[in-house]
């Protein structure tokens, strides 16, 4: 048998790369958007916070991921609200909403006994999802990416001009909580997958690449879609083979992916 086929015996590899491909498609549909809008900062914050809920899910006996996603929506809608106290200054909600997610981190997890699966947390682990982890994925996958197409035409005059997207008549109000809870969500699957301390990369470096390509929206996310699904991919490959951690070695993958399209496109002009 061919050895890149090889792995495609094992039911949990099979499982790993069907799962890192769904989030390969929705993260940079949600990531794009969240660098459009310059909130680049919200997916670093809410992957750190979301290891409040894996500590307070681990402390209580609940399922960990669910917890995570619970407590990302939490902070997720607390940003959005301190950023209406303080529009003026929005990264000051994104900073103490960092701070309250990392004191509760640090706190909760001093009661800790099982460390071996808040670790996993911190950098993912792709090849352990389980089978009620793979089925929340799918679930919640096809309903963020149903959700963002209704949402198309609204997030992209959000992302651009919120001022001129109420003039247009969209409900500016509702289409951002609703897309908040998209990232949420998505960035707490992500969490529990590729790694809290990671997941933020997965956000913004496609959708940075793609964006020295496109020459619309569309195309822009397009190419983020593309340029995730890829190294996703082969992330996987190359960390099965060199038995290196995937979240890492996808990140990598990513950068160098970017590093490539920056001097490509330096070189044509």
């Amino acid at each position: 048998m061919n050895p890149l086929l090889e792995i495609f015996q094992y039911d949990f590899l099979r499982s790993a790369f069907l799962t890192g491909t769904l989030l390969a498609v929705i993260i940079p549909c949600i990531g794009l958007t969240v660098v459009l809008k310059r909130l680049s900062m919200i997916g670093e914050t809410l992957a750190h916070t979301s290891l409040a809920g894996v500590t307070l899910g681990l402390l209580l006996g609940f399922n960990p991921t669910v917890c995570a996603a619970l407590y990302c929506v939490l902070a997720a809608f607390g940003i959005e609200l301190l950023r209406k106290h303080w529009p003026q200054y929005a990264e000051m909600a994104i900073a103490l909403i960092l701070s309250l997610g990392i004191g509760l981190t640090g706190v909760l997890s001093s009661f800790v006994t099982n460390m071996a699966s808040f670790q996993s947390f911190l950098f993912g682990s792709l090849i352990t999802v389980t089978p009620f982890e793979l089925k929340l994925v799918i679930v919640l996958s096809i309903i963020v990416f149903s959700i963002f197409l209704l949402l198309y035409r609204e997030l992209f005059y959000i992302a651009f001009d919120e001022a001129a997207a109420r003039l247009a008549g969209i409900p500016v109000g509702a289409v951002n909580f609703l897309f908040t809870l998209l990232t949420a969500v998505t960035i707490s699957l992500a969490a529990r997958t590729v790694g809290a301390l990671i997941v933020s990369s997965l956000l913004v470096i496609p959708a940075a690449a793609a964006m020295r390509l496109g020459k619309s929206y569309r195309f822009t996310l397009i190419f983020a879609v593309i340029f995730s699904v890829l190294t996703m991919n082969i992330g996987l490959f190359v960390s099965y083979f060199t038995e290196t951690q995937p979240g890492g070695t996808i990140v990598l993958l990513q950068i160098a992916l970017l590093l490539l399209i920056l001097l490509l496109t330096r070189l044509r002009k």
